[in-house]
């Protein structure tokens, strides 16, 4: 892989199949800057996590290989979520907690950019603040600004589910070069 050359991993922290955030997070994978590839990669198929199937990576269920390798093949992560209790929704905390433990963890320094959606007029500022500590012990390279709070999702996406908002279509693409940046940047260090 060139240093050009950056393929992200898309989470949604929703289940549920008319999820305004995966379809943001669609938006996002049609906005990546020119250089960058991007796939997203499902986490409903995942048991909830049990150290005692995590104690060797050759343990651990045939789900959370595939996913975990996804996440390895992937120099950044792009992540869009709802906020469930004024906090991270329990099937996304529970993919990042399969793929967090080990030496050999998908995450650990790896860019991410966080975005969220919701119908409200909070924007996800709760969820996306319960993520720091998170990206903290994992020393994962989060974007900072711009930051993506989508307020009154419903109004911003038409009847297929394209985000047809240009001011958020804006903000997400300047997010998105800004993670290409961040990733190039750490690759170039990781080089040399």
């Amino acid at each position: 892989m060139t240093t050009s050359s950056i393929h992200v991993a898309g989470l949604s922290g929703s289940l549920r199949r008319g999820s305004l955030n995966t379809k943001l997070l669609r938006a996002a994978m049609e906005l990546l800057p020119e250089g960058m590839t991007g796939e997203i990669i499902p986490i409903d198929g995942l048991p909830l996590y049990n150290a005692d199937l995590d104690a060797t990576a050759q343990e651990r269920p045939a789900a959370v290989r595939r996913f975990r390798d996804a996440l390895a093949r992937a120099d950044a992560l792009v992540i869009a979520s709802p906020e469930y209790n004024y906090s991270i929704p329990g099937g996304l905390k529970n993919a990042i907690d399969w793929a967090s433990r080990g030496e050999d963890s998908p995450l650990v320094n790896k860019p991410v950019a966080l975005m969220g959606a919701t119908g409200g007029l909070w924007g996800t500022v709760r969820m996306q603040l319960a993520f720091r500590p998170v990206f903290q012990y994992l020393n994962m390279q989060p974007v900072n600004k711009p930051e993506v709070l989508v307020a009154e999702a419903p109004k911003k996406f038409d009847a297929d589910g394209r985000l047809t908002d240009e001011p958020t279509r804006r903000l997400i693409a300047q997010q998105l070069q800004a993670l290409k940046e961040l990733t190039l940047r750490m690759k170039t260090t990781k080089a040399g």
